[in-house]
């Protein structure tokens, strides 16, 4: 392939933003079908890539975020120089995150304007949050022309799902298909200001389960006591706490396999959006007219307070209502609803209500 039609993109460093990146890869392949895109990114993401059709190459970024790394990053775009890109994307508005595409003499190197970048980035583009109002936006904003004044239609991420793959997983984690299965996602990387109370979660997950529907709790293995306080009061083997034990692939296999995820704005969301799961987010501090779950099937819980969205870690009015009076009752109608009415308990074969 000619030289040309070869792009790097210098990917985001969150999960969420890694998903949401694939709107500009959709851009780019639906303008120049025959470009090839490479993207630099953590380690951690390639499973997210891999599911990804548009992408041709993934490129381990060998620094961990938040570090500098200036000869890690010239070493690398030293070596990047031989592919002869005809473009680099920035995605990230750092002065770091532009270092290897310069050192790799990339001709066009395409960012917003931030952070002392001049030189670095030489196809520099304004930043106006007011216009770019969502991180997708500002994703596929760097993937059009320089004098076009609208963005374009906003694609929504949809990462393959492999049967056999899937398969490998659920067999993996002893979880077979002939009950419903609700996917939990506590966490938050954010702060605590971002995640609904675990006592409510443990409500949900109560029952849930009483009725004969699958919990399981996914995350990372820092939300493992989130998943054990949840699951405390769940007395049921299909209650499964799981957050730790998977690869970030095999998280996207179980969501692909569940018929709802109830979660908090996180990675994990944006995960189970492009896979096709029907999506229950909440909101607390953050906005969903800022990062919206990308998909048709979801049911968004924000309350629109007078101090929200504050975007803190941690309420700065010590108060949380903008979670805590996002009651159970009503999360636990939505997935009712998701899940096709009211289910039955397997244990009295009786009709009930959850």
């Amino acid at each position: 392939m000619s030289s040309q039609q070869k792009i790097l993109i210098v990917g985001p460093s969150w999960v969420g933003d890694m998903v949401m990146a694939q709107a500009l890869y959709k851009l780019l392949l639906r303008r120049r079908p025959k470009a090839e895109l490479h993207v630099l990114a953590p380690a951690w993401s390639k499973p997210v890539l891999e599911r990804m059709p548009e992408i041709s190459r993934t490129i381990e970024q060998p620094l961990g975020h938040g570090d500098f790394g200036w000869r890690a990053r010239r070493s690398l775009g030293r070596r990047l120089n031989a592919e002869g890109y005809a473009q680099a994307i920035i995605l990230p508005r750092s002065f770091k995150s532009a270092l290897v595409p310069y050192f790799a003499s990339i001709p066009v190197r395409t960012g917003f304007r931030g952070e002392w970048r001049y030189g670095l980035v030489n196809d520099m583009r304004p930043f106006d949050p007011e216009v770019l109002d969502q991180t997708v936006k500002r994703f596929v904003a760097l993937g059009i022309e320089r004098a076009e004044t609208e963005l374009p239609a906003v694609d929504n991420p949809s990462l393959q799902v492999d049967a056999q793959s899937r398969g490998r997983t659920l067999d993996r984690f002893g979880i077979n298909t002939d009950a419903d299965t609700v996917a939990l996602m506590p966490g938050a990387e954010f702060g605590p200001a971002k995640r609904w109370p675990l006592k409510y979660f443990a409500d949900l997950a109560s029952r849930l389960a009483r009725v004969g529907v699958r919990v399981c709790v996914l995350g990372s293995a820092k939300e493992r006591e989130l998943g054990d306080a949840i699951l405390t009061s769940v007395d049921r083997p299909g209650a499964r706490n799981l957050c730790g034990e998977t690869s970030l692939a095999e998280v996207a296999d179980l969501l692909s396999a569940a018929k709802v995820a109830v979660t908090n704005d996180s990675g994990l969301m944006h995960l189970a959006a492009a896979v096709q799961t029907y999506v229950v987010a909440l909101y607390g501090s953050s906005s969903p007219a800022f990062t919206p779950p990308l998909t048709d099937t979801k049911r968004v819980f924000y309350l629109n307070l007078e101090c929200s969205p504050c975007f803190q870690r941690h309420c700065p009015l010590d108060h949380f209502r903008c979670m805590k009076e996002i009651s159970v009752d009503t999360v636990c109608s939505a997935v009712v609803t998701a899940l096709g009415g009211p289910h039955e308990d397997t244990r009295s074969n009786a009709r009930r209500e959850i």
